[in-house]
């Protein structure tokens, strides 16, 4: 027989839909700034994170982000056990905060570390105007899929919300009272 204390089970809370994406997006950007620091600076072997010193500098600032990015995973991760197990996982808001990480990465990489800190380029030793309006496109589109995601669950979930009100009002009668019949 143990002799640990039995665990509660976890309690049903409300779905919270604003962590649910909060928390998505984290893992949206991460996953992100994995695809392109594997493709971008392992792969193709086209920039490193920071371009503007030594190769060896370049090659600290892949380490530091490759850093920052398992530790936005882990951490995403762990807040979206922990959301799953209180059972507040809102997964229509969750989906479009993976988008909205995702293009948010992506989009502030293009305009930020590339155009105005100019950190790094997409490419080197060619016209980049192609390669920036794609990564920046494709940034805009994830971010308008995620905002369009958001948008949509965030109407079923008032949906929902005024059904059920409806319901507990006609439920309740007219004066409050569950066990008076209404007119």
């Amino acid at each position: 027989m143990s002799s640990e204390p039995a665990r509660p089970a976890p309690t049903a809370e409300s779905p919270l839909p604003r962590r649910s994406l909060a928390v998505c997006a984290l893992i949206g950007a991460a996953v992100m700034a994995a695809v392109d620091e594997v493709v971008f600076h392992q792969l193709l072997h086209w920039h490193h994170f920071y371009d503007r010193s030594t190769r060896g500098v370049g090659l600290l600032s892949d380490g530091l982000l490759h850093t920052a990015e398992l530790l936005g995973l882990v951490a995403g991760f762990f807040l979206y056990a922990d959301l799953r197990r209180r059972r507040a996982l809102a997964p229509a808001h969750g989906v479009a905060g993976v988008f909205l990480g995702l293009g948010a990465f992506q989009l502030f990489d293009g305009v930020v570390d590339h155009k105005l800190l100019r950190l790094h380029q997409i490419r080197y030793g060619v016209d980049v105007t192609g390669y920036d309006v794609a990564w920046n496109t494709g940034g805009l589109l994830l971010l308008l899929v995620g905002a369009a995601l958001a948008v949509r669950a965030g109407r079923r979930e008032r949906d929902h919300d005024r059904d059920r009100a409806r319901e507990h009002h006609r439920d309740q009668g007219r004066d409050g009272n569950p066990d008076r019949p209404t007119a």
